[in-house]
Formats: C-alpha cells, structure tokens, sequence
C-alpha cells in the first residue's frame, strides 16, 4: 500500500505545487482535522434546500439525457435539452455550440463583483452506461447552487457551467481545454462528479491512458509459390503482439497494455501487404506512462525490425491521470459526511478512490486545481454495464446525484470565499 502511495507522491511534485496556493486561500484547514467542520454551515444548509427545491426540475432534464444515448460529438438531445433549461434560470448567459464545438456550451453566472472563478463540467457522451445523466445534473445543481448562495450572502465572483461531450474517447474537455475555454474564463477551479458502485470518494485517481493505431505495411506475394519475395507485415505484427506478451512480465503494478488485431490479413494463401491493430496503454500516472509508452513502441519496433515491414503508429487519443486535490477534498469530504456519506479519512480514500479507468477530466487536473468526487448508485453491475445503465435512471441515482452537487456547491463556495 504504501508503494502506491509513494508513487503518487512522486509522480504528482509538478501538479500539487499548485495545491498550496490553493490551501492558502482555504485558511484554517488544518492536515489531519478532515473531523473538524472545513465549511460553513449555513452554506451546507442553503445549498441542500436550494437543490432539495430544483429536484423535481432537473428529473425530466436528467430522463431526456438518459432516454436519449447519443454518440461522441453528436450529443444533439443532450446539448438542446441543457442549454434550454440554462437559459430558463435567471441571471446566466448561456452559449450553445461553444469554441465551434457543436455539442458543447458554457454558462456563466457573474456576481457583478471580481473575485474568484469556480467551474463545474457537466459531462455527457456516447451512450449512458457510465451515468453520464446524473453527471451533468450534479454539476448543473451545483453551480445553479453556487450561484444562488452568492446572492444569498453576497459573495463576489464568477461561476462556470462547462457543457463537455464525447467523454468516452473523444475528450471532449481537452478540446475545450486546448481551444482557450478554460483560460478564457479565468477558471481557478473546476469540479465534476461521477457515479459508480463502490463507496463515495473525494479524492479519485484515474489512470493516464494512450490509444495508438498501429501499422505495417509490407510487399504482398503468393505464399506457396514465392514467398521470399514478400514482406509478411501479419509476422511483424505477431512480433509485436508476443513481445508486448514478454514485456508485461516487468511491468509495475499499475501498468495495463491491451490491444486487439483489426486487420489480420485478407487470405490464407497470400503474404500479407498489410496489418493493424488498437492498443491502448494505461498508467498510474502521466509520469509513468511516458517511460512505459516508450517500452511499448519498441515492441512495436521489433516487429518491423524482425520483417523488414515499415510501421507507422498514430495516436488515436490519450488522457492524463486525475490528479485529487486534498485542500478541496478536505472540504468535500466534510460536506458530504454531513449530508449522509461515509467518506474515509484522507491516506484511506487516496487509496480508495483509485480507479483503472480514465478521463479527460484527467487533463483538466493537470491544467488547474480540481476536484472529481465519486459517488455510489445502488447497481448490481459497475459502469459501462447495462445494468448500471439502468441503474442511472432510477430514484435513488437521482437522488445521489443531487447530494453529490451539494458536496460540489459547497466546496466552491468556500475557495470563493477564502480567496486573498
């Protein structure tokens, strides 16, 4: 256990040094006092009645989301459906179809006074198997929340709703990210939650994960008549495939090669001209998958090395590993013990809140502080299941989506209040 944990210490030096102008502002949290109060009251109490008062609102929003699986960047339903409902809500500008991204938007509720920037994603993708549904209405009520306390107690600053499509492998967010939205707006944090099957979690971890195409292309002959004149790219492939086989044995925990053969060869009798494969490459962290991406491609090297096929390698999309943030899980685990949760104490939901999965909220971690809380639906299945599926659309789901968007509100609140 505590080799993990030297791990993520290790690997997390660049990103957590951002942690402590963060830590500044939340003043008087103390390391080891997550039993102590870390919010104010009044915020938790406002917050929960606000959203206890939208509930029966944001149902049919989250039913229409769910009842409708849309493919990555065609989310068409789900983006209708969201930017309707924002513009309804008083004092927000919404902005449908955001930085030429068709299916993503952006709300903005502007206090009327500078001070910090808080920022909420709501997620939505391809199908609805990860509950992507209550995702987006978590982080709708939360910063619908955020909003409404800042008037209530006159707190200055901004808050963000981000639309971000195609989670499920199209990065939805990193476009977002890479096209200025982000900076843009001056986020200082950003905060998402998602379901799942085990207990809730304030600091999540996901793995830092690769998707590469790979190629060879070799010189087709007859198999039986003259085989020596061709270039077997099905053998440079195989290659590959074996020595990745081999290089699985020296590995660290952690690390996860997987990949599959999408073209193989279109005969028996012929040496093949061409091949292909998907592999994905996933990692404790963004650290550690760069040293095991290299060890990856060579392997994919000897194929072509052994054949004398040429290969051509092209990546199809890769995420950065979530990096948790403790000043706001302190914060967040406090909100949500209070609410009902039974989060564990900082070293044990470092360790449990980590996950083989990955995300593009991965990116955004890395980009500026941020929080991504867990939280469990009753399901007999885990994600990408249809059974949790439709364990999304139930009751309780909904209702544990709205408890994890009080955890969120009032974590955001708190870094606009104790901002310098």
């Amino acid at each position: 256990m505590q080799i993990v944990l030297n791990l993520v210490d290790d690997d997390y030096v660049e990103v957590t040094t951002r942690e402590q102008a963060l830590e500044a502002r939340l003043k008087g949290l103390e390391l080891g006092q997550a039993e102590k109060p870390v919010f104010k009251a009044e915020y938790l109490d406002f917050v929960s009645a606000y959203i206890d008062s939208i509930s029966e609102t944001l149902r049919p929003v989250s039913l229409r989301i769910h009842d409708n699986p849309e493919l990555n960047y065609k989310e068409f339903i789900a983006h209708e459906t969201l930017t309707k409902f924002m513009k309804t809500r008083k004092g927000w500008k919404v902005t449908p179809s955001a930085y030429g991204i068709e299916t993503a938007f952006i709300a903005v509720f502007d206090s009327g006074e500078k001070g910090p920037v808080i920022s909420y994603n709501a997620e939505y993708g391809i199908g609805h198997a990860c509950g992507h549904n209550l995702i987006a209405i978590s982080s709708v009520a939360a910063a619908l929340a955020s909003a409404e306390a800042m008037i209530k107690f006159s707190i200055p600053g901004k808050v963000v709703l981000f639309g971000t499509p195609a989670e499920e492998g199209g990065g939805g967010k990193i476009e977002l990210l890479d096209a200025g939205a982000y900076s843009d707006h001056k986020v200082d944090i950003n905060l998402i939650s998602h379901p799942g099957k085990v207990q809730d979690s304030a600091l999540v971890r996901t793995n830092a994960y690769l998707n590469l195409k790979m190629e060879y292309f070799g010189k087709e002959a007859h198999a039986a008549a003259a085989p020596w004149e061709g270039i077997n790219a099905l053998d440079a492939l195989i290659t590959a495939y074996n020595a990745l086989s081999v290089l699985r044995q020296q590995t660290m925990p952690g690390d996860i090669i997987q990949g599959h053969i999408t073209n193989g060869g279109s005969a028996p009798n012929i040496i093949h001209a061409y091949t292909s494969g998907i592999f994905v490459v996933r990692a404790l962290s963004k650290k550690r998958l760069a040293v095991l991406k290299e060890k990856v491609f060579k392997c994919f090297q000897a194929g072509a090395e052994a054949t004398g096929a040429k290969l051509k390698i092209t990546k199809m999309m890769g995420y950065d590993d979530n990096v948790p943030n403790k000043a706001m899980g302190r914060v967040c685990r406090g909100a949500m013990n209070t609410l009902g949760s039974n989060i564990a104490e900082e070293e044990i939901d470092l360790i449990r809140g980590a996950t083989q999965a990955s995300t593009d909220q991965g990116n955004i971690s890395y980009a500026m502080p941020s929080l991504s809380l867990d939280f469990m639906i009753e399901s007999e299945d885990g994600p990408h299941s249809p059974g949790f599926a439709a364990s999304a659309r139930t009751r309780q789901a909904h209702v544990a989506a709205l408890r994890a968007g009080k955890g969120l509100a009032v974590t955001g609140l708190e870094v606009l209040v104790y901002s310098p």
